[in-house]
């Protein structure tokens, strides 16, 4: 029997503050500007997940709230789900997987994101989801 193509299932995390500035991590990898997130666990569910990667890589304590959509990356084949979260409490703090952890507004949002990243902020705002989009990596496709 041939092996069966296998994906990996990540989870992001887009938290707004009361002032509209979107939670940022830059990544210790490769020094993008992205809204947290990370793998989900075998044993995890989405929800659970999120909560856990935002409070990881950022210190702040989130609750999962709606499906924005979801995002694969083609080559990689990673499926992201991408989760509006609302902040409990906390001050973003870096982590071992981000040199730093921000509230960072649209406009810098729009200028530091890779394309790929930032569409998931920007369909957190929007009405018409969820969305199922596929990107590079870097650019939608």
């Amino acid at each position: 029997m041939p092996e069966l193509p296998r994906h990996s299932v990540s989870v992001t995390g887009v938290v707004f503050n009361e002032c509209g500035q979107v939670l940022a991590i830059q990544r210790r990898d490769d020094g993008r500007w992205v809204p947290p997130g990370g793998v989900l666990e075998l044993d995890e569910d989405p929800n659970a997940g999120v909560v856990r990667e935002v409070w990881e890589e950022t210190g702040v304590k989130v609750r999962p709230g709606k499906l924005v959509g979801i995002y694969k990356n083609m080559p990689l084949g990673v499926v992201s789900i991408a989760i509006r979260c609302t902040v409990e409490e906390g001050t973003p703090t870096a982590s071992d997987e981000a040199t730093q952890a921000r509230w960072i507004d649209l406009d810098e949002a729009r200028a530091l994101m890779p394309q790929a990243r930032l569409i998931r902020v920007l369909d957190s705002q929007r009405d018409d989801g969820p969305f199922i989009r596929s990107h590079d990596g870097t650019h939608l496709l």
